[in-house]
Order: structure tokens, then C-alpha cells, then sequence
């Protein structure tokens, strides 16, 4: 009976046996790193309201500046050590960081604590982006492109859970340790994490060997070894190749261009969605917070049930084309229909469906793209892309948003606006489906560019 059930649970996910140990332990490297995010994140918040909701797009400017400072830090890190070693020291990094705010909270008073919340805010933002950056850059060094159409949606499960329950230990928790206690908690599993990455990078042999058997049972390699695959050599190369390749590849910087209009869509419609629901819940704070708890409900059902059973078949069967379509899709008809009837019934059914399609589909499709570059531009390139390019995209949609707004510009006609971006976008996201797939026949099925 345990092998039928091992059987019909490999086949329900796509697995193949000797993927099986790796792809539990990529689910468990996610699951912690975003428990650990998802307890500081109610913190952040707080903190953004303490320091005055009206410096909260300073604060996000702030976030801008720290990314493209840190950028070249952890660039030099990845030019000068190898995999393993520069994985864990980023998370350690940030991990002192932790320990030395938790200091700061504890011996501030309260002046000296809204300061201290204030770059505890931009730290969070920055810490966000980079270790989920990591994340994705290490499964893209990891796993074949084959593989990764299989399982990045499996692997975005493990993110998924961790989201919920470090959500929920800081909803149950925080009245007994404290806010700021939380914030060692979170360390913790940070820790945990960076072992647990550890552990996971063993198995990078078993994976090649993996994706080697498949690309040949499919008549599209020979069972040589893999030469991409060589995670323990030093990526070398210097601290602003990733930003020079960014700027000189098409491809890079389509995908740079890709995570632009995916901001600016999705801050443009989270400030439209704020105004819509402080209307209609003006004084009635509760039904607020009941409504976004149902959102997220729906949002991680929706999610959870697409990125098991549906992600990895959707990307091998249609394409990782597909993938990065159906978001620009849904915008293209959920502003529509927002710029319609820009109501609350419109505005909740497009952001649950806009989330659970960023999370089940196109950001696994974005990581995919990465697979069939070298190992610098996995882990350079796409970390500019990750963390500045996107923050670049938040403070373009939020400043572009206000004036607009200020502009005299109603809730329909900002939907509106977003019609010709979204198109774009659309057009984008196909081109770059038919680039990943030129250039992985051009590697072949089982590898990736090398380094150099």
C-alpha cells in the first residue's frame, strides 16, 4: 500500500525518484525562509504607521537606495567564493542584522524608537528581496530547465506554507514574547535556513545525474556529463558584471522590463484597492480586516491547489511562454473591468485571481527563464533585476499613481491607463517565452550557458 501511495504521489507532482530528496529539501529551504520573512512582515507594517503614514513613500525611496547599495556587496561576495560559502554568509549577514535591531528596540526609548522602526522598515524591504532572490538564483543553479518547469511549482509550495505559518506565529505569538522578541524568532529561522541550504547544495550531482536520464530517454542527449554543472567552482567576474549584462543582453533586460511592468500593474491596483475598500468600510475597521483575511484565504487556497497539481504540467505542456503570459492577461481584463465598474466585488475577484496567478504560475515561469543562463548572470543579473529593478517599478507606480491621481484622474480612468501598459507587457512576456526556448535548444535540453 505505502509504495502504491509513493507511486501515485510521484506521478501527481511530476517527480522523478532521484528528484524526490532534493525537491523536499528546496520545499523545506523556502518554507523557512519565508516563516522567517512572514513574522517580521506585521512588524514592518507597524512600524510604517508609527513612523507616519505620510513617509511612506520616503521610506520606499530609502528601500530603492538600499538595494542598489547592497547590490554590489553581495556581487562581490558571489565574484569571489563559492556557492556554498556565499549563500550562508548572506543569510548571516542578515541574521546580525536581527540581532543588533533587537538590541536597538530594546534600549531605545520612544523617540528613539520611531527612528529606529523607520530603517527597520527599509531593512526589511531590502532583506525581502535578497533572500528570496538567493532563493530562486541557487534553484535556478540547481535544477535543469527541464527540471524546472516540473518542479518550481512544487518548490513555490514550500514558500506558500512558510508564508502562513510565519503569519500565523506572529498573530499568535506576539501578545506573549512581544514584537520584539519576534524578531530572534525570525532569526532562528534564518538560521535553520542557511543549514538547510547547505544540505540541499549535496545534492546538485544526484539532480544532473537526473536531468542527464531524461533529456536522454527524450532522445535529446547522450548521458555525458553535464559541463554547466559545477556549483563548488568560484563564479569569478566583477562586482558590476550583473548590471553590464543587464544593460547589453535583450533578454536580461526584456526580463528587467518584464519585472517593471509586473510592479507598477501591481502597485497601481493595491492603491486602487485601498481606496475602494476605505469607502466602503469607512468606519468599520473590522470588516476591513475580515475582508483582507478572506482575500488571503482565497488567494493561498487558489494558490496551493494550482502550484501542486497544475504548474509544473501547465509550463511543460504550453510553455514557460504561457506562464509569463496569463498575468498581463488577467490585467488586461481585470482594469478593464475595474475601469467599468471600479466596485468592490470587481477590485477583490481581480486581486485574488492577479496574487494566486503571480504565485502559481508567473513568478515560477520568471525563475524558469534564468535557467538557461551562465551561473554570474543567475546569481548577478538577476539579483539586480530581483531587488533594484523591482523596487525601481514600486516607486515609478506609486509617484506615477499620486500625480495622476492629483491630476484629477478618477478610479476608472487610472484602471484605464493601465490597459496599454498590460498589452505591452503581454507582448513582452511572449517574446520572451520564444527566447527561453531558442536558447535552451541552443544549450540543450539538460544545461544551461556557461560561466564565462
Amino acid at each position: 500500500m505505502s509504495w502504491l501511495i509513493t507511486r501515485l504521489g510521484l506521478r501527481a507532482i511530476d517527480v522523478r525518484k532521484g528528484e524526490v530528496a532534493a525537491l523536499l529539501w528546496s520545499c523545506a529551504y523556502f518554507f523557512l525562509i519565508l516563516t522567517a520573512y512572514y513574522i517580521l512582515r506585521p512588524i514592518r507594517d507597524e512600524m510604517g504607521v508609527l513612523g507616519g503614514v505620510q513617509n511612506l513613500a520616503w521610506l520606499f525611496t530609502g528601500t530603492l537606495i538600499g538595494t542598489l547599495l547592497l547590490h554590489p556587496v553581495y556581487a562581490g561576495l558571489v565574484s569571489k567564493l563559492p556557492r556554498r560559502r556565499f549563500i550562508a554568509l548572506t543569510y548571516r549577514f542578515f541574521i546580525l542584522n536581527l540581532v543588533g535591531f533587537f538590541a536597538l528596540f530594546s534600549f531605545a526609548d520612544a523617540a528613539q524608537s520611531v527612528w529606529v522602526g523607520r530603517f527597520f522598515f527599509i531593512w526589511l524591504s531590502v532583506f525581502n528581496l535578497f533572500v528570496v532572490s538567493v532563493f530562486w538564483s541557487f534553484m535556478t543553479d540547481l535544477y535543469r530547465p527541464a527540471q524546472s518547469k516540473r518542479l518550481f511549482g512544487v518548490v513555490a509550495v514550500g514558500g506558500t506554507l512558510g508564508a502562513l505559518l510565519g503569519s500565523t506565529i506572529t498573530t499568535s505569538m506576539v501578545g506573549v514574547l512581544g514584537p520584539v522578541n519576534l524578531l530572534l524568532v525570525s532569526a532562528l529561522f534564518l538560521e535553520i535556513a542557511a543549514r538547510t541550504a547547505g544540505a540541499l547544495d549535496r545534492h546538485e550531482d544526484q539532480l544532473a545525474a537526473e536531468a542527464r536520464a531524461e533529456a536522454a530517454e527524450r532522445g535529446q542527449g547522450n548521458g555525458e556529463p553535464d559541463p554547466s554543472v559545477h556549483g563548488s567552482e568560484i563564479i569569478g567576474g566583477g562586482v558590476a558584471e550583473g548590471v553590464r549584462h543587464v544593460l547589453r543582453s535583450p533578454y536580461l533586460l526584456g526580463i528587467a522590463a518584464l519585472m517593471l511592468f509586473y510592479t507598477i500593474a501591481a502597485t497601481f491596483l493595491y492603491f486602487q484597492r485601498i481606496d475602494i475598500v476605505s469607502r466602503v468600510f469607512e468606519d468599520d475597521p473590522a470588516g476591513r480586516i475580515r475582508l483582507f483575511g478572506g482575500m488571503d484565504m482565497a488567494t493561498n487556497v487558489l494558490t496551493l491547489g494550482t502550484q501542486i497539481f497544475l504548474t509544473g504540467r501547465l509550463l511543460r505542456w504550453l510553455g514557460v511562454g504561457f506562464g509569463l503570459a496569463f498575468l498581463p492577461v488577467v490585467c488586461l481584463i481585470g482594469f478593464g473591468f475595474l475601469g467599468a465598474a471600479p466596485v468592490l466585488a470587481v477590485v477583490v475577484v481581480f486581486e485574488v485571481l492577479r496574487r494566486a496567478g503571480n504565485f502559481a504560475l508567473s513568478r515560477p515561469a520568471r525563475e524558469v527563464l534564468y535557467t538557461v543562463m551562465s551561473r554570474s548572470d543567475k546569481y548577478k543579473a538577476k539579483n539586480f533585476n530581483d531587488t533594484f529593478v523591482y523596487r525601481l517599478g514600486d516607486q515609478i507606480g506609486s509617484w506615477s499613481y499620486t500625480a495622476m491621481a492629483w491630476l484629477g484622474l478618477g478610479l476608472s480612468g487610472l484602471a484605464f491607463s493601465m490597459l496599454p501598459l498590460s498589452l505591452a507587457w503581454l507582448t513582452l512576456a511572449l517574446w520572451l517565452g520564444r527566447e527561453h526556448r531558442r536558447m535552451q535548444q541552443q544549450c540543450g535540453e539538460g544545461g544551461s550557458q556557461r560561466t564565462r
